[in-house]
């Protein structure tokens, strides 16, 4: 028990609390399947969210291509799950039956043998977190040994984003080019096409978010967050006494980027495709102002600014859709400009002080005789 008294604050467990009551009760009552899948496929964006939290909002790394990672968690498990639907009984129409419809399209007679693999679900969920988590040890021992950072990482990591993105396209007949790994069905026999899938799934997802938030609380408390906080603010004093800022930031990029691939993987799931449109650049920068929005130092935050976000994104884009870019640039700017601690920083600097002395004065006028409680501070 003492252990989770450490983890969260008695603050943070009352947030942690009304956060789990509102993804897993109060949603799923208040909303229809197709409104509450959405909610799932936003819920999805809130891992990579957590992940920036850790990487951009202590380490001070700022990385613009998180769409690698999700893209790649999610390709990982479309390449599952497009193998299951492509039995040679599902794909006898086709001019070499047993392989997935895009390979048949283009010529291709035989698997690839770096597909074979992905026919183990065991596998499939090893390389969701090791692959993108592989990817991320490269770019970062390539970057950071060389004291590559700020500005300059961002940039690199917006055109490795670029960069992928030509490369799935180009290899239509291996990644399904343009269109992406569709017509998904099953997973091991199970439709996740169906309504009740879609409810388990996001079920699944929310608890999944909900773990993968206490292990971002548990490094952000750790003498390892510490560092990172340190290395944030003073990369300098941290290098000289001693530690190793190259291997620190390695280690949590990586971990960002198998927080991302998480999201990636269930994001196929509940929506039954992956295309390379959730790779590129700008889908990197819309989940860099999901975090901005919600608070970049505020794991809570960063979840809520996936939903907000996103559902204005929904919302909006219904009625404008030629302008909904326009607006997420120009909410990116205000974000930065008015209130860089985002919406998090805002509910601490204004709403929960007031909430403390009213909720003062709410006591002292309960009893005459016990003290009011101080006002948070």
């Amino acid at each position: 028990m003492k252990a989770f008294d450490v983890l969260f604050s008695k603050r943070e467990w009352v947030a942690f609390f009304i956060l789990a009551a509102l993804i897993l009760v109060v949603l799923p009552s208040l909303l229809d399947v197709f409104r509450l899948n959405l909610v799932g496929k936003y819920l999805t964006y809130a891992f990579v969210a957590l992940g920036l939290v850790l990487c951009w909002g202590m380490g001070g790394i700022l990385s613009l291509g998180q769409g690698i990672f999700f893209g790649l968690g999610g390709y990982c498990m479309a390449m599952f799950l497009k193998l299951e639907a492509s039995t040679p009984e599902a794909t006898a129409i086709q001019s070499t039956p047993g392989i997935p419809d895009f390979m048949d399209w283009n010529q291709i007679t035989a698997l690839p043998i770096w597909w074979q693999p992905f026919h183990s679900l065991a596998f499939t969920l090893v390389a969701i977190i090791a692959v993108p988590m592989i990817f991320a040890f490269i770019i970062g021992a390539a970057m950071f040994k060389r004291r590559v950072g700020g500005v300059y990482f961002a940039i690199i990591t917006q055109a490795i984003a670029a960069i992928l993105t030509i490369l799935i396209i180009g290899q239509q007949g291996y990644t399904g080019g343009v269109n992406g790994i569709t017509d998904l069905r099953t997973l091991l026999g199970w439709d996740i096409r169906t309504d009740d899938a879609k409810v388990v799934l996001y079920f699944v997802n929310a608890l999944l978010l909900l773990a993968c938030l206490i292990l971002a609380q548990g490094v952000r408390i750790s003498k390892f967050g510490r560092l990172l906080v340190a290395m944030r603010d003073r990369e300098d004093r941290v290098r000289f006494s001693g530690y190793s800022v190259a291997n620190f930031k390695i280690f949590i990029f990586c971990l960002s980027a198998g927080l991302a691939a998480i999201g990636g993987a269930m994001f196929t799931l509940q929506v039954g495709f992956m295309s390379p449109s959730f790779v590129g650049i700008v889908p990197s920068i819309e989940m860099v102002i999901f975090c901005a929005v919600g608070g970049r130092l505020s794991l809570f935050g960063a979840i809520y600014g996936a939903l907000i976000v996103n559902y204005a994104k929904t919302t909006f884009s219904e009625s404008f859709p030629e302008l909904w870019l326009f607006a997420m640039g120009g909410l990116f700017i205000g974000v930065v400009m008015a209130f860089p601690n985002g919406l998090a920083g805002l509910f601490h600097d204004h709403v929960e002080p007031a909430l403390g002395r009213a909720f003062g004065k709410f006591r002292s006028s309960r009893s005459d005789d016990t003290p009011a409680t101080e006002p948070a501070q």
